[in-house]
């Protein structure tokens, strides 16, 4: 019998990586304050991230190499070339290090969804033993540093988050023909712009472009295996979109109360559609915190190995001591209940700056006839790549004007 899953590649991974604890909570709101009507900013989301992150499979399959070090080779050397690298680090290894601690506490909610809190009394302090259990769960699957290990944990992962969110959905009885209509047609209620905004920039995320093209070649080592790295993008990224309408779905059914989050949701939908609804918010949340606060540490550390030249595979020391430090910061942070609010506004400040210089530099290497030979952007291509440069420059200027705002 044929395996189903077979050429199943590093999409999960991609998939996992932008459906965190942000986008839970992004969503949420959404649904709660605007129903179905922001669905259509979902779908836009979901074009602009299979062409992004196609064109970072591509870059990384053809060249056989990560993407911050195909920066690094093909940027001309000089201040420019620094700049961007630094930028590179900046936003990627310290903002990463910086949000592990929001990856680990959203997988924390989701767990105390399910039962008791999980704190811990020690001496006089008060631990959350739930983030600790994450963080170790993290750190075993990042040091075994098994590419295909990963891979299936995360297909278990993202299966057990879509069927959650999606049962939650399918438990409110949604009006299929209102679904589809808002998913579709653009509208914009008012007071929605920030909530598009945050839509979009929640599910554009900048460090699963550099996560994308390095780990297409643990999976594929040939660029004639371009076509099945296409698809596994195209339907692991609709995947994760449908996963994000979902809990947008599920959060309209309780349109207008008062909810601060995913937590919150589960809370107010179990009145409504038994404890399933609380049970499947609980896992689906506890998912999407337990493979972001895997993905984000492996992201930095390729990124840091890419711009500083590092050598080694996934078991060298240099790899290894960039995601400890990025998974141990976020444990530290969750488990006392830090929250490192200077540090997260310069990583904001950072991915805000990065996203449209790394879209535009995404559209300056699928151009290069040296670098991806027959494999370059067709006209068409570029002609969307340059709307999503549009929309990732308003994205980026929108964080940097609200972080500069709330100093």
């Amino acid at each position: 019998m044929r395996n189903p899953f077979k050429n199943i590649g590093p999409g999960a991974l991609i998939a996992a990586a932008f459906i965190g604890p942000g986008t839970v909570t992004v969503c949420t709101l959404a649904g709660v304050q605007f129903g179905y009507g922001l669905l259509w900013a979902m779908t836009l989301s979901i074009v602009a991230t299979v062409i992004l992150q196609e064109t970072a499979a591509r870059i990384g399959l053809v060249s056989g190499k990560g993407l911050s070090q195909v920066l690094r080779e093909q940027l001309p050397d000089g201040i420019l070339r620094k700049l961007i690298l630094g930028l590179v680090l900046a936003a990627i290894v310290v903002g990463n290090a910086a949000y592990e601690g929001g990856n680990i506490s959203g997988g924390v909610l989701g767990l105390q969804a399910l039962g008791n809190d999980g704190i811990i009394h020690l001496k006089g302090f008060q631990l959350n033993g739930y983030s600790l259990l994450i963080g170790a769960v993290a750190f075993v699957l990042l040091y075994i540093g098994n590419y295909k290990v990963l891979e299936k944990v995360f297909l278990v992962l993202v299966i057990l988050m879509s069927l959650s969110f999606v049962i939650t959905a399918i438990l409110t009885g949604p009006d299929l023909f209102d679904l589809l209509k808002n998913a579709f047609i653009p509208g914009v209620p008012e007071g929605s712009l920030l909530m598009i905004i945050a839509l979009v920039g929640t599910t554009v995320v900048p460090y699963n472009l550099f996560l994308h093209a390095s780990l297409v070649n643990q999976k594929w080592e040939d660029k004639r295996e371009l076509p099945a790295a296409r698809k596994d993008t195209i339907i692991a990224v609709v995947l994760g979109g449908i996963v994000s309408m979902c809990i947008i779905i599920a959060a309209a059914a309780i349109n207008g109360s008062i909810v601060d989050g995913a937590a919150g949701l589960a809370q107010s939908l179990e009145p409504l559609y038994g404890e399933a609804a609380r049970y499947c918010i609980g896992l689906g949340l506890f998912a999407a915190g337990v493979t972001s606060a895997i993905t984000a540490p492996l992201a930095g550390a390729y990124v840091a190995q890419g711009c500083l030249n590092l050598d080694g595979n996934q078991q060298s020391k240099p790899f290894r001591s960039t995601w400890m430090l990025i998974l141990f910061t976020g444990v530290l942070l969750a488990t006392f209940g830090i929250k490192p609010i200077a540090i997260i506004q310069f990583a904001q400040i950072a991915n805000g700056i990065l996203l449209p210089v790394i879209a535009g530099i995404l559209i300056w290497l699928a151009n290069r006839a040296n670098l991806l030979g027959e494999h370059k952007n067709s006209t068409l291509k570029n002609a969307i790549s340059l709307v999503i440069l549009i929309i990732t420059l308003i994205l980026g200027g929108k964080v940097i004007l609200t972080v500069i705002g709330s100093l």
